[in-house]
């Protein structure tokens, strides 16, 4: 069992950075493969970007790829987003989410076990 927080969300302006975390209970968290889901509203929850337990490999969405890079810290159960050049349709609740099985990063929803309760991330015009 793992329970995850993500922290950092906020208002920003069109253009701006931001970075939003999520950090890990348990022993366990550097053989969990991470991704970042994000939700607007009205939307289905969407992919933005996975890790894998080692972060050798890193996945994106299209829509984010060369603006948002995932990164993790093993020694701080910690899972990073960092996000540039941020666009109005950007805006949505970020979470976190965590897989067991370390072979297997994926990329839909449905693939992982554990949630986080997600941020706010909003983009002004």
């Amino acid at each position: 069992q793992v329970q995850l927080v993500e922290s950092g969300g906020g208002l920003v302006q069109a253009g701006d950075s931001l970075r939003v975390s999520c950090a890990a209970s348990g022993r366990t968290f550097s053989t969990y493969a991470m991704g970042w889901f994000r939700q607007a509203p009205g939307k289905e929850r969407e992919f933005v970007a996975a890790i894998s337990w080692s972060g050798a490999r890193t996945y994106y969405a299209d829509y984010v790829k060369g603006r948002f890079t995932i990164s993790r810290d093993n020694a701080k159960n910690t899972v990073y987003l960092e996000m540039n050049s941020l666009k109005p349709e950007d805006t949505a609740v970020y979470y976190c989410a965590a897989r067991k099985n370390m072979l297997v990063v994926p990329i839909t929803p449905g693939g992982y076990d554990y949630w986080g309760g997600g941020t706010q991330v909003t983009v002004s015009s």
